[in-house]
């Protein structure tokens, strides 16, 4: 069995659609497994939704019918008639969510973040099975929290791995075309949970490895995995083979076109991922399997923007040894901080921060009480794995660089 996992650009309207059709017909889809996000950028549209759902309430109801106009254009560009199962189905899904917003107790922003925000690629998912349905590529819409079970860590779930194996193997038909959501899953109280954004690469993953699949492809609107991200350098090469060490490696530093979680399963069973074109699915693309480096050998460049650096030093000039260490570390793990970068001297320590969970003044307040502290807001980290002396001049060109890291094959700094 083979996983396909189409991401939001490939069905952003009808035409992306239609050309996920045109991907299917190219490459075949018996015995495939379809893993599709949400339409364009429902995600964020959704992530507004609980936003007012908290602090806005005014704007509830507008920034859910944004949502419903967006998806209801693309149903209207494939279903010539409004009295199609599908629209029923898609309001449905809606109404849930309405019904979901006026019953809800709970002021916890991440169990309600997860019950509302999943609804993307519940919908998207609709919409597309029955696309196919109607065209006539028979296909099995497939519930993906009822195969994938997680612990309650709303927004950043565990798999539960034992029982998601078993879920899958009753409830995967193997023999067929099957369309199934990312990014989702659900916990032992069946209330819905996400693997953390951009989860839906990890979401084929975790199907592949559970199905014993041969193979995993990721469609991308880029010809593979690139050297660098062609939204912020000019100059890009496509990489035609990269090692599961080495792809692990790019995505621990936040290559995007990977997901980091999404190595390790399939690495287990060496099953071989594809990043390729839904623009041009039959060029070969990237394969990231066994094997060393990667190819060709070129310097790769990850940008992280919008990162936080923290320095701190002993109040006293002591050393910052094992124990302050330690407590540093477990102060970032109680603010949900993603570590990016740690340098450290005899009296001073820094790290360069991911504050996606918006808690950056309070672990300031408390470091402040232990430690002199020095911190910068929206700052870069720039990663070269494969560096030489020209990748590094060209990122220093005109910046202020406010940390540097060198090991033997990967340099990174923090600029401003």
């Amino acid at each position: 069995m083979r996983i396909f996992k189409f991401g939001g650009a490939s069905v952003k309207d009808a035409d992306g659609v239609k050309n996920v059709v045109e991907v299917l017909k190219t490459v075949g889809y018996d015995d495939t497994m379809v893993v599709i996000s949400a339409m364009g950028k429902t995600t964020n549209a959704m992530e507004v939704v609980v936003k007012n759902y908290f602090e806005n309430k005014q704007e509830l109801q507008e920034s859910i019918q944004e949502v419903v106009k967006f998806h209801n254009t693309i149903l209207f560009d494939l279903f010539e008639n409004e009295k199609h199962p599908v629209f029923k189905k898609v309001q449905t899904l809606f109404e849930e969510v309405k019904g979901f917003l006026a019953w809800n107790k709970s002021p916890k922003y991440s169990f309600v973040y997860d019950q509302v925000v999943g609804y993307g690629e519940l919908i998207s998912t609709t919409i597309v099975s029955a696309y196919l349905n109607e065209i006539g590529i028979k296909n099995n819409w497939v519930d993906v929290r009822t195969l994938i079970k997680t612990d309650s860590s709303y927004r950043d779930a565990g798999v539960r791995w034992e029982l998601t194996q078993e879920s899958i193997n009753e409830n995967v038909n193997r023999k067929s075309l099957n369309i199934t959501q990312g990014f989702l899953g659900s916990d032992e109280n069946n209330f819905t949970t996400t693997l953390g954004r951009e989860g839906s690469d990890y979401t084929a993953a975790i199907l592949a490895y559970c199905l014993n699949a041969s193979s995993v492809t990721i469609w991308k609107d880029v010809p593979g995995v690139l050297n660098a991200d062609p939204r912020y350098f000019e100059k890009t090469a496509l990489l035609n083979k990269i090692s599961y060490r080495e792809a692990i490696e790019l995505a621990f530093y936040g290559a995007s076109v990977i997901h980091p979680k999404t190595l390790q399963p399939l690495q287990r069973k060496e099953i071989p991922l594809h990043v390729k074109s839904f623009v041009h699915p039959k060029e070969a693309g990237t394969t990231v399997t066994k094997g060393k480096g990667i190819e060709p050998e070129t310097p790769c460049f990850i940008l992280k923007t919008n990162q936080t650096l923290i320095r701190l030093s002993s109040l006293d000039f002591s050393f910052i040894v094992e124990d302050n260490i330690s407590e540093i570390f477990k102060l970032l793990a109680d603010s949900r901080m993603k570590v990016d970068l740690i340098q450290n001297s005899a009296i001073s320590f820094s790290v360069c921060v991911d504050n996606k969970f918006n808690k950056l003044e309070q672990l300031l307040q408390t470091l402040r009480s232990k430690f002199k502290v020095t911190h910068y807001e929206d700052v870069s980290l720039y990663t070269i794995r494969h560096f030489n002396d020209e990748a590094i001049a060209s990122l220093q060109n005109g910046r202020e660089v406010l940390l540097e890291q060198r090991t033997q094959k990967t340099v990174q700094l923090v600029v401003k």
